[in-house]
């Protein structure tokens, strides 16, 4: 319990001061304190990640595109619309769960760049069958 205590910055010292272990104690501080503000940013990457690949499969169904075509589209409303990418995605999970649709302007950059992405996909003239 005691090591468990001592790797709390809210408890106090790590170490004992004197010769040199004041220093460290401090060096310890400030990479725990980087360590923590890492793992903060990472779970939110993380959380953004899952948004963004649920967003693309939400683009992939209603735009009957394939995946990557549905990233191109979600960064390219993203671009055209002046939003981050994870918002855009946040609305469209918004509007398929039944709730508001995303403003005007992503929807229109949506309209367009589905369009955008069918018309390079090639029809089933242009298919090979195995």
């Amino acid at each position: 319990m005691e090591v468990l205590a001592a790797l709390d910055p809210a408890s106090g010292p790590v170490l004992p001061s004197g010769d040199g272990l004041a220093e460290e104690n401090a060096r310890l501080r400030e990479e725990n304190a980087r360590l923590r503000a890492e793992n903060a940013q990472l779970k939110r990457a993380v959380t953004s990640h899952a948004v963004v690949d649920q967003a693309i499969g939400v683009v992939v169904v209603l735009g009957r595109i394939p995946p990557e075509d549905a990233w191109r589209v979600l960064r390219d409303v993203s671009q055209r619309a002046n939003v981050k990418l994870r918002l855009v995605a946040e609305h469209i999970l918004t509007f398929a769960d039944g709730g508001d649709p995303p403003p005007e302007r992503e929807r229109l950059e949506l309209r367009r760049a589905v369009d955008r992405y069918a018309v390079l996909r090639p029809g089933p003239e242009h298919r090979r069958d195995g």
